[in-house]
């Protein structure tokens, strides 16, 4: 069952132009193009519900119960994130997902750690409602911490089967892995599916004067660092992303 996102614009799904996102909603401060869902519990983009659940149908009807460690994040939330790894109250991975010592990276090196593994407030894709990142809780022995580290994924791992039934399905549900190659800004995230009919608007309308002033207004730590950078950061962590499948060898994105 879905529950709407609130204000006017919450209503039955389908009753609003999904395509195109606002500034707001393409930088996570607001709701209203989202609908939370009660089994699985996640938050997702109106437009992307309906392939997500036909992809967990087709899951489980293979064995694998597939539920989302993340999906829509806001704003403040990963902002919150940010400004936790830049005190050091989170851990800091370099791309071979080995702790760092921020008190010993200067503010460049930092910035350029935390966007390995973290987004930048305003330029999340989670803020879009169209990414989600995957588990199987059927794989996971009880107590079971989820770490999303890129071992858990592999072949042998906790969740390589998860990867593997991915790997061969999600395509014909509209879902692709937008961080499934080392020539990506970011690192390599074999949990990260994204619904690219939506996501490739968003990130159309994602310009860098959207971006700038979203991290201009906040109290993002670091700021005057990253806005001294920005039009490389907003090209290698959120331009540089893997294409979806071409368009000539996926099946629709629409589910049966």
């Amino acid at each position: 069952m879905a529950r709407t996102g609130g204000g006017p614009e919450s209503g039955m799904l389908g009753s609003r132009d999904t395509s195109r996102m606002n500034e707001l909603e393409l930088t996570g401060r607001t709701r209203t193009h989202v609908v939370e869902l009660e089994r699985p519990r996640c938050t997702l983009h109106y437009a992307a519900v309906a392939s997500f659940l036909a992809m967990r149908d087709a899951a489980a009807a293979a064995g694998i119960e597939l539920a989302a460690a993340s999906s829509f994040r806001d704003f403040d939330r990963q902002l919150h994130i940010w400004n936790a790894k830049w005190r050091g109250e989170r851990p800091l991975l370099d791309r071979a997902s080995r702790p760092l010592d921020p008190a010993a990276l200067d503010e460049a090196a930092r910035v350029d750690a935390i966007l390995c593994w973290s987004a930048l407030p305003g330029g999340s894709r989670h803020h879009w409602g169209s990414e989600c990142d995957l588990v199987d809780t059927a794989a996971m022995p009880d107590g079971y911490r989820v770490q999303l580290v890129p071992e858990e994924y592999a072949p042998g791992g906790v969740f390589g089967r998860l990867s593997a039934w991915l790997d061969e399905n999600m395509a014909r549900f509209g879902f692709y892995r937008p961080y499934a190659s080392a020539g990506c800004g970011a690192g390599v995230e074999p949990w990260h599916v994204s619904y690219w009919p939506v996501a490739g608007e968003a990130l159309e309308g994602l310009t860098l004067p959207v971006l700038r002033r979203a991290v201009a207004g906040s109290d993002v730590l670091g700021r005057d660092a990253i806005l001294e950078r920005l039009p490389e950061i907003y090209t290698r962590f959120i331009l540089a992303v893997d294409s979806p499948p071409q368009a000539g060898a996926r099946a629709s994105a629409r589910p049966a």
